[in-house]
């Protein structure tokens, strides 16, 4: 058996408990919570379950704009993956609602598949973004994996990201991509995002920030979950076309990252994901 890399995860969050719980569990049931890291932003911020035994660094929260928000949060995790690479051989950086999985096809686990893997700086999963069908799923039941209750996904260039690093690099805001560096997507890697898998989450989180944000969302709904709801969902060969297309064509305003000729296609998710249990 070939020896594997030692791999390293990092996330950052803030009033996240949710998603940061299952994050904690996946990655660490995949590489070792001991190889977790996890910068909560805010002293105030308690401990996820199950993360006693991970690294967990806490920051003094500070109110920006979402721009700078979002530059100062993949700053420091960037920081952390390079000084990481001392003693790590890969790292993945994502966000809390971000699992990064291996085709299950390919029977090998996630540090087997990425242990494997030569001669790159960063490699992305296909970006999978989980939303709820309002017209066949119900309510999140938050005591079941979410897997096992949501069916469909939009295909989108938003997440197919550079999670994962091979030599020290510095991320754009929010894993988009890497600077100095070409993406890759991988064959058997996907990015599975969680943000919109719950309309009701979405409400509550919209309330905290005020009745006009939850106006917005009952009007406007959410883009994923509209489109989930609305669109016929196609079979897993769209997932392989969707793959070559965003290999292919690049937005000129971002060639450094995939594009999909603003195709908007909805698709069944492999029975086969829910074997992993997020």
């Amino acid at each position: 058996m070939k020896k594997l890399k030692h791999i390293a995860a990092i996330t950052m969050a803030r009033n996240d408990n949710f998603f940061l719980e299952r994050w904690v569990k996946y990655y660490g049931d995949e590489i070792g919570i001991e190889n977790i890291y996890i910068i909560l932003d805010g002293t105030d911020q308690q401990i996820p379950k199950g993360a006693t035994n991970a690294n967990i660094i806490k920051l003094p929260h500070v109110e920006m704009s979402r721009a700078a928000g979002d530059k100062y949060r993949i700053g420091k995790i960037s920081d952390l993956a390079r000084d990481l690479f001392k003693k790590y051989d890969i790292v993945i950086g994502c966000d809390s609602d971000e699992f990064l999985i291996v085709d299950p096809n390919t029977k090998k686990t996630l540090a087997e598949y990425l242990s494997e893997i030569k001669n790159k700086t960063t490699v992305s999963g296909l970006g999978l973004d989980i939303g709820q069908n309002m017209n066949c799923e119900q309510q999140l039941n938050r005591t079941k994996p979410m897997l096992t209750q949501r069916e469909y996904a939009l295909l989108s260039t938003r997440y197919t990201k550079s999670v994962v690093l091979f030599k020290p690099a510095r991320w754009g805001s929010g894993f988009h991509r890497v600077h100095g560096a070409n993406f890759h997507i991988d064959n058997n890697l996907y990015l599975l995002h969680f943000g919109a898998v719950d309309m009701q989450m979405l409400i509550t989180k919209a309330a905290s920030r005020g009745p006009d944000w939850v106006n917005h969302l009952r009007r406007r709904g959410n883009g994923t979950i509209n489109l989930i709801t609305k669109k016929n969902a196609h079979g897993e060969k769209y997932i392989k076309i969707a793959r070559v297309m965003q290999r292919i064509f690049r937005p000129i305003y971002a060639i450094g990252k995939p594009g999909m000729l603003r195709i908007k296609w909805v698709v069944k998710i492999p029975p086969r994901f829910r074997k992993f249990n997020i």
